[in-house]
């Protein structure tokens, strides 16, 4: 399966009140740049990432959304959303991210990266689209973009093909690890015995099984 890269975006340092940084700074509002960006272990380099607590780190070094739920989401809403305006790093499109199976591995560019999770949304989502009740339209669509690893360092830019060249057998997918956690409780006992999902979700999983939430 091969789609492309629409857009890579490097987040710009944001004040406001909405922002969750205890500085009151957010790197959530992404642009898109030309030329090739590097992709490392670490992190994308030249974008601002405020809150590291909660984003940022190996397990979600990039976060990945595809254009054609932004067109959703810009009809959904009668305006228009660039790429970056979902705080995306990269912009893909004709790539299934919410379909994406965690562990499976896409080639862009020099990169190789790796689906670990999906994205939970947060007040300074919605603060940044000054919508209140957007944690709940977002979560009811259920389409929420894929964090990845970066395997192999590299260099990626727009129009380079993004191909997925291995995918793991157990199929459990971006959206069923999104819905799990919110909408479909019953899905939990998938997350458990899928190694490429970052323990701190299986962990996650676990708790709210011994508590019977499933």
């Amino acid at each position: 399966m091969t789609g492309r890269l629409v857009a890579v975006n490097l987040g710009v340092v944001t004040e406001a009140e909405w922002a969750g940084d205890a500085s009151g700074r957010s790197g959530i509002d992404k642009r898109s740049v030309d030329g090739p960006v590097l992709l490392r272990a670490d992190g994308v380099d030249g974008d601002f990432i405020a809150e590291r607590a909660h984003h940022g780190g190996p397990d979600q070094t990039v976060y990945a959304y595809a254009e054609e739920d932004a067109a959703w989401w810009a009809a959904e809403l009668g305006r228009g959303v660039r790429p970056g305006g979902f705080g995306e790093n990269l912009t893909t499109y004709a790539v299934d991210v919410t379909g994406a199976v965690i562990g499976e591995q896409w080639l862009i560019g020099s990169a190789l990266l790796q689906v670990t999770k999906p994205r939970t949304p947060c007040t300074t989502f919605a603060g940044f689209w000054d919508m209140p009740d957007l944690i709940k339209r977002f979560t009811a669509r259920a389409a929420p973009g894929a964090y990845l690893r970066v395997l192999r360092e590299g260099e990626v830019g727009a129009g380079d093909p993004v191909e997925v060249v291995d995918r793991p057998a157990h199929g459990v997918t971006i959206g069923e690890v999104f819905r799990a956690g919110t909408l479909e409780p019953e899905l939990l006992p998938r997350l458990l015995d899928v190694p490429e999902l970052p323990e701190s979700v299986r962990e996650k999983a676990r708790r709210r099984l011994a508590a019977g939430q499933a």
